[in-house]
């Protein structure tokens, strides 16, 4: 997917994978993984194990959208 709408991210349920939410923000999976290696990425990410889990909530916070189907946040 190229270009991610708001419905979009907001179908993708609670959480998403690190190449999914690298996407929704416009950058490379490669540079993803590097950001959460060092703590870095743009949003907040759970590590488990050798896993990340980027919860949407996040990602819906840093595009300046609401969880629900209203338009942007102040």
């Amino acid at each position: 997917m190229n270009t991610w709408t708001p419905n979009d991210v907001r179908a993708l349920g609670v959480r998403t994978d690190i190449t999914t939410a690298s996407a929704v923000l416009g950058i490379s999976r490669n540079c993803g993984y590097q950001l959460a290696a060092r703590d870095a990425f743009p949003v907040p990410i759970l590590h488990l194990g050798s896993r990340y889990v980027v919860p949407v909530a996040g990602l819906l916070r840093a595009l300046g959208l609401s969880a629900d189907h209203t338009e942007a946040v102040a």
